[in-house]
């Protein structure tokens, strides 16, 4: 029997200001529950004297930033030269002057032909399989022709959609109780979705409603798991007997795009979906599920009313087949998207995707949880660019690794292979698809650097440095404040700056340090590379980052509503130069949203950004957003952004 748990109401009142909607429909209320790793890792402080004051921790810090801004510096800096907004409460999404924007694409617009108009109030299963999807995340330019192009004209736009705002998607909806119908149509809202688009002589972006292109990707849709835990029993259900082929993708937040022109989409907060881990007996599934955070009781969605697979009671298997990174070939509209397991499975939050100068291809992914670790995964092959069909596999056979930050600014990357260390029979892990299926426990015994919620990483296309995004803790107590997470009650987070040894991402040590710590630079806890604080723009809470094609860094935010009680917004940065930590706002969104996906054309003369959950925190009958079309349906939307005289954005 699946316990009954408190319903969700959009009026609730929620701890730190936030929307009540956004930490339920997004990650199941992860901020409401206990901290999930309950592992022995020692934190960075407890190997270095416990007489260290925090103000000690952030001069180390900023003693190796020293060590490694010499190299980051060597190169110059490109020009920013728009003049920074406001932080703002108002319901439109803000530019700088000299900027515009158009809408894309949004929620419920067709993509196919004889797809239906949008209309709220006769929305059906079918009309969404054939429209865009729900909340924007990960954002990606496929040029077209073909990858190869580098055409800034003409392309596919690929989009993640997240999650659902269901009390934005149907009248009357009642928590706890959806109808069938209603919660169809949020398994077909979820995914992601590949339109063409091209670009007017104005600079705006346009989407064809019918392209060879064109299509939705669902929770519903047929996929292969593939790699070394692909048919292990743990994936084995009764709709699958063989462990190879699953329904869907689940939670897909942010992503990357490989040399070869494919997406990679990561499955997050799947977690959420399933109920019922109460009732499982004691053992080694029920000790994953629970370290993966998998409800006790019911789901916050209550799909489990109408599919077993979402009921632990009746296919406990089912969670392992989630929270895999996805691999999806948009050129071809008829390929089937592939579970990577060899990258792990864990919450990702990205992939971003680089090639070593051995050609070997690397990945680096961060677990969104409080508490959790930075991996990267280094292929076996390498990568062909003259022969895309020869790279479709390269992530099925490689290495994961996870990170250990030391204190005196170096690191180490330990390999997650059965048979190291720990990583044994007598703990579990019989096999290396163990490993894969359990990343989180198998990182737990290698004693990985716990962290404040690592979300994107990315590699600077040109110099080479690492940057991984942690958004915030609020559970960091001052008893577990160390070097590379320097605040306790972490609430605006911060970015660390990693150089691979040898800048060879195929490297397993590295050097690390504090790039931004975010908040007020007001705060003396704050630091912006070193730049002086009273001409820098607030910024908290960073999530997602892009590159443009000087290195300057783009930050879009998520939880500036809950810590500045203003609308999230996108900065840039440069990362090398005099210029260096000169954080600069460049967009802000409407009232509710969050600002996802960043990312520009090859010719960085459009910026992209997915306005996500506009208007949450109201309900269609007390809307509190009416973006973009001025009515009392928030929808969730892709924006381009272009200066007005046709120049580079941020110049």
């Amino acid at each position: 029997m699946i316990r009954i748990e408190k319903e969700f109401h959009p009026e609730d009142a929620h701890i730190g200001g936030r929307s009540p909607a956004t930490c339920h429909w997004k990650c199941g209320d992860a901020c409401a529950q206990p901290v999930l790793n309950q592992s022995e890792n020692p934190y960075v402080r407890s190997v270095i004297e416990e007489a260290l004051t925090r103000r000690s921790f952030m001069a180390a810090s900023l003693g190796g930033l020293f060590m490694l801004s010499g190299l980051v510096r060597a190169k110059s800096a490109g020009s920013l030269g728009f003049k920074p907004i406001s932080l703002s409460t108002e319901d439109r999404v803000l530019v700088p002057e000299g900027y515009t924007t158009n809408v894309v694409i949004r929620w419920g617009d067709p993509i196919g032909r004889g797809a239906r108009r949008f209309d709220v109030n006769n929305w059906d299963v079918r009309s969404q399989e054939n429209a865009f999807g729900y909340n924007v995340d990960y954002i990606s330019w496929l040029p077209l022709p073909g990858y190869a192009s580098g055409n800034s004209r003409r392309a596919i736009l690929w989009a993640n959609h997240e999650y659902t705002n269901p009390e934005l998607m149907f009248p009357g909806y009642k928590p706890g109780s959806p109808s069938k119908e209603q919660v169809d149509i949020e398994l077909a809202a979820h995914g992601g979705t590949a339109v063409e688009v091209r670009r007017n002589a104005d600079g705006s972006i346009y989407y064809l409603p019918v392209s060879v292109y064109n299509r939705r990707i669902t929770a519903t849709t047929p996929m292969e798991l593939s790699g070394p835990a692909a048919g292990h029993p743990l994936l084995q259900t009764k709709a699958d007997p063989t462990g190879r082929r699953v329904l869907g993708m689940l939670n897909n937040c942010a992503g990357g795009t490989t040399p070869w022109g494919t997406i990679l989409t990561a499955e997050e907060n799947f977690n959420q979906y399933f109920a019922g881990n109460n009732a499982l007996p004691e053992g080694p599934i029920k000790r994953s599920h629970t370290r993966y955070g998998l409800p006790e009781g019911n789901s916050g969605r209550r799909w489990e009313l109408f599919y077993d697979r979402f009921d632990l009671t009746k296919e406990p298997n089912e969670p392992f087949r989630h929270g895999w990174i996805v691999e999806i070939d948009p050129y071809d509209p008829t390929s089937t998207p592939k579970k990577r397991t060899a990258l792990g499975r864990f919450k990702h939050e990205g992939a971003e995707t680089t090639v070593a100068p051995n050609g070997q291809v690397v990945v680096y992914m961060g677990d969104d949880e409080r508490f959790d670790y930075l991996y990267k995964f280094v292929s076996k092959g390498r990568f062909n660019p003259a022969d895309r069909k020869a790279n479709m596999n390269l992530l099925d056979e490689g290495t994961l690794y996870v990170a250990k930050f030391n204190s005196d600014g170096t690191g180490v990357w330990l390999p997650l292979v059965q048979g190291n260390g720990p990583l044994t029979a007598a703990n579990g892990f019989a096999s290396q698809a163990d490993v894969l299926i359990n990343t989180r426990l198998a990182a737990d015994l290698l004693g990985a650097t716990k962290m404040d919620r690592p979300e994107d990483v990315e590699r600077n296309p040109v110099t080479g440095a690492v940057y991984a995004v942690m958004t915030n803790n609020s559970r960091r107590t001052a008893a577990q404040v160390d070097a590379v997470n320097p605040r306790a009650d972490n609430r605006h987070g911060h970015i660390v700056e990693i150089l691979e040894n040898g800048n060879d991402p195929t490297a397993t040590t590295f050097r690390w340090a504090l790039f931004l710590v975010c908040g007020e630079p007001s705060d003396p806890s704050t630091y912006f590379a070193g730049f002086p604080k009273d001409k820098v723009s607030p910024v908290s809470c960073p999530d997602n980052i892009t590159f443009d094609q000087a290195g300057n860094m783009w930050i879009a935010t998520d939880g500036q509503d809950g810590t500045f009680r203003k609308n999230d917004a996108v900065y840039a940065v440069p990362t090398q130069g005099p210029e260096r930590g000169y954080v600069r706002q460049f967009m802000s969104a409407p009232v509710g949203a969050e600002i996802c996906g960043p990312i520009f054309t090859l010719d960085n003369k459009n910026f992209f950004a997915g306005i996500q959950h506009p208007g949450e925190g109201g309900t269609l009958e007390k809307p509190v957003s009416s973006w973009p079309d001025g009515t009392n349906v928030p929808r969730p939307s892709v924006v381009a952004v272009r200066k007005l005289d046709g120049g580079v954005i941020g110049s």
